[in-house]
């Protein structure tokens, strides 16, 4: 049994490292991930819809985060819809929840208060509205079709509302729906999200112990090849396996995370 009395102790760590709890300003800076936030921020400056598609576990919703603390509160009025298989109603009640107005009415009705609602946050406020509909790949296509209609503003004259998809995916493959052509169009922007490569996820695996308060990073070398053979750079098997990891290295009492370490850590967390 070991002396020291938890694994954050022993690796030097200020608290739990490899948890989504981690400010943006800590955040893993690479390409992978500031370009789609650079790209999205400015069809978002400019009034315009895009979509973020990229795979379970590759740092989405970091992304989000870092566009949503680039935009400022005083121009945006940023609001926040996780997507479930809704009806259009149901779907329009959803947002009008989250962007504080009153959900109850018909279809038709809804989709007119929801414009008149989304065109007074700019007019009058000067605040441009943003919706953020995350997890679009669960939408239903007809759903999917009324982003046409709620960013339909004096005939299409006039941009009020940014809207951006974001989802798994699935979700490509949904914009590519023989109805959604007029979606799929007024999208000024496309942006993907891939694994972190072996180097790249030895720079995070790094990062993270650093900015969690270690003076060096307790992997070896054996460690980090293992982490990214099973972990194949998705962040978020990389967070769990790297986590359980110095764990398993602390209850062995030792001060340096292995390959056996890693390997123990995967039996522990998907056992087959």
């Amino acid at each position: 049994m070991s002396k020291i009395k938890d694994f954050t102790t022993r690796f030097g760590f200020h608290g739990v490292p490899f948890t989504c709890e981690i400010r943006n300003e800590d955040r893993y800076v690479n390409d992978i991930y500031q370009t789609p936030i650079d790209h999205l921020y400015r069809t978002v400056d400019k009034r315009m819809c895009g979509a973020l598609i990229a795979p379970a576990g590759t740092g989405k919703t970091s992304v989000l985060r870092a566009l949503i603390d680039r935009l400022p509160e005083a121009r945006y009025h940023v609001h926040y819809v996780k997507v479930t298989s809704l009806s259009k109603r149901d779907m329009c009640r959803e947002i009008a929840t989250v962007i504080g107005m009153e959900s109850a009415g018909t279809y038709p009705a809804l989709v007119k208060r929801l414009q008149e609602h989304l065109a007074a946050s700019l007019d009058m406020d000067g605040i441009r509205p943003v919706l953020i509909l995350d997890e679009a790949h669960d939408i239903r296509p007809d759903v999917l079709a009324m982003m046409r209609i709620l960013t339909n503003f004096d005939m299409d004259n006039r941009l009020v509302v940014s809207i951006v998809l974001t989802g798994q995916p699935p979700l490509a493959k949904l914009l590519k729906h023989p109805g959604l052509e007029a979606v799929t169009h007024r999208l000024a922007l496309c942006a993907t999200l891939r694994t972190l490569s072996r180097p790249e996820t030895t720079q995070y695996v790094e990062h993270r112990c650093r900015v969690a308060g270690a003076a060096s990073c307790p992997f070896d070398t054996g460690a980090m090849q293992a982490l990214y053979e099973i972990g194949r750079g998705n962040l978020r098997a990389t967070d769990q396996l790297s986590l359980k990891s110095l764990e398993t290295a602390h209850d062995r009492d030792c001060d340096t995370v292995d390959s056996n370490h890693v390997a123990e850590a995967r039996r522990l967390l998907w056992p087959v």
